[in-house]
């Protein structure tokens, strides 16, 4: 089993995991947001642990016919919340990329990012059961790993793009969604019932 969102699960709305999600989708990350429009080099990350973060939020949710997690910039997201709002989970970051080369290494002779699409997916499989043996004795295990990048590169998928992520609102379009109620007034009776469209925030009034 493949441990990637699918598209038809975003099509469906099935990712946001409830409320509690949703929620965490539009909490403030001022800093991170101010660090992350200022630049899309990394800051926490080494250029190593960039590369295989990136490749990781890749396959959790790949680009097809549709852009997915490299085009919203959600490794970008990511480095600037461990710059600032989520400063703790640095460590998580840093122990599971070690384990996951380390896995990789083991399994297949070559580092994560040098691995096919079917490969990469076999391995954070494995990581999302707590089955990998050659993870190494820490403290963060395999699925608290791979649970925090997927739960990070959701919400750089779909959180608001001024905190961060969602670059060019790749992740709203994807799901339909035209952006707050209020960013335009909120919704009038009409656009209510569908006499009305929708204009979507990043789209301009006829």
């Amino acid at each position: 089993m493949v441990p990637v969102i699918s598209r038809r699960q975003f099509m469906a709305g099935g990712v946001l995991y409830g409320a509690a999600l949703s929620a965490l989708c539009f909490l403030p990350r001022p800093r991170a947001w101010a660090a992350a429009e200022a630049s899309t080099l990394p800051v926490v990350l080494s250029t190593q642990q960039w590369k295989l973060v990136e490749a990781i939020t890749a396959r959790i949710l790949p680009s097809d016919d549709t852009p997915g997690a490299r085009e919203a910039g959600c490794v970008n997201f990511i480095d600037k919340a461990l710059a600032h709002e989520d400063s703790a989970l640095r460590s998580t970051y840093e122990q599971g990329a070690a384990g996951l080369e380390a896995v990789a290494h083991a399994r297949f002779q070559r580092p994560f990012v040098e691995l096919i699409a079917v490969e990469q997916d076999a391995l954070l499989t494995t990581l999302q059961d707590g089955a990998a043996d050659a993870w190494p004795a820490q403290q963060v295990t395999q699925q608290e790993f791979f649970d925090t990048v997927r739960m990070h590169t959701v919400l750089g998928f779909l959180s608001d793009p001024a905190h961060g992520g969602n670059r060019d609102y790749t992740g709203w379009k994807l799901t339909g969604y035209p952006g707050p109620a209020h960013h335009r007034g909120g919704y009038s009776p009409a656009q209510m019932i569908g006499e009305e469209k929708i204009v979507a925030v990043w789209e301009d009034e006829d």
